[in-house]
């Protein structure tokens, strides 16, 4: 139990899964604490959409965008010296938002950065033990140095083995020496919906190309069924199709309504997206994982093992039978 703190929190910006899941937490937090929120460009729009009244402060943008051709882990080995510098960056950011607000407490979601030795620091992750197709040693090493620079790790999942949504990816012979399993995190409501409007939701995430690219295949797809309803949730989109009703970044009301009409799933196998659908208690589900983004790959079979859902690579899609 955190009481009467000031408190810093901020979410890594790749993709929105990391400021989604932070939005239960703030709530829980504000009630008894001081809230300062660091944002980027990205996560903006969430956080002053659920949280109009609370400060914010700008922090660097690590600006992560997908490879139409390559696997993930190339294009962010390429990308590392850059990523380094963001890094750099955010820890300095830190050290001035502590000093500035009198900061007790900073919790980073996996911003690596963001841990000082002026306050007591928390690093939210469910990665802690990776899933790397190669030098995964040494992939490790640099996660696990990072991560033992906070003071605490918290994990958004289950602490029970038998009940985990992420498996390895959080559940082994931990290496840091305060950890604390702090259950799956949505900010999305349970509806109960009786009508269930759509034979499925295309519920599309994660940074460009591949959102389109997955947003192309699939649309391609449907039109093979024009005897199904569907719905699409995504970031842009100009056109009509006759079958799909199309949703624009909802609010989480919205999205919590769409996704209780729908009796089934299609979506990325993104560790937040799995957190919401587990807690809305959707277990009909399509998990596509992102090309080459082993965490999602290891996710999909994971899920497919324990939970019986159906996974399907990308360059599969035209097989999928709805």
């Amino acid at each position: 139990m955190i009481i009467n703190k000031t408190i810093f929190i901020s979410p890594l910006d790749w993709g929105l899964g990391h400021a989604t899941r932070c939005v239960s937490i703030i709530r829980q937090l504000e009630k008894e604490n001081k809230i300062i929120i660091g944002i980027t460009p990205l996560t903006k729009n969430i956080f002053d959409e659920e949280f109009p009244d609370l400060e914010k402060v700008d922090v660097p943008p690590y600006g992560i965008t997908y490879s139409r051709f390559f696997p993930l882990w190339i294009k962010l080995v390429s990308d590392w010296p850059r990523i380094v510098e963001v890094i750099k960056k955010e820890h300095a950011i830190t050290n001035f938002v502590i000093n500035k607000y009198k900061v007790d407490i900073v919790i980073s979601d996996n911003r690596f950065g963001m841990f000082s030795k002026y306050a007591e620091t928390i690093c939210i992750s469910h990665q802690v033990f990776l899933k790397s197709p190669v030098a995964n040693s040494i992939a490790q090493s640099k996660n696990k140095n990072y991560l033992q620079n906070f003071n605490e790790l918290w994990i958004p999942d289950y602490e029970d083995e038998t009940e985990s949504l992420s498996g390895e990816l959080s559940h082994g012979q931990h290496f840091h020496k305060n950890v604390k399993y702090i259950g799956p995190q949505t900010r999305l409501k349970k509806i109960i919906s009786f009508e269930k409007k759509y034979d499925y939701l295309l519920m599309l995430s994660g940074p460009e190309p591949q959102h389109s690219v997955l947003r192309k295949l699939l649309i391609k797809k449907v039109k093979e069924y024009p005897q199904l309803k569907f719905c699409m949730v995504t970031n842009t989109f100009d056109q009509k199709i006759e079958n799909i009703d199309v949703f624009i970044s909802p609010n989480a009301q919205k999205l919590s309504e769409v996704i209780s009409q729908s009796k089934k799933i299609i979506c990325r196998s993104g560790y937040s997206t799995l957190m919401d659908l587990h807690l809305l208690e959707k277990k009909e589900l399509i998990l596509i994982p992102t090309p080459g983004q082993t965490e999602q790959e290891y996710l999909a079979e994971y899920w497919k093992e324990k939970f019986g859902i159906v996974s399907c690579s990308q360059k599969n899609i035209s097989t999928l039978n709805f």
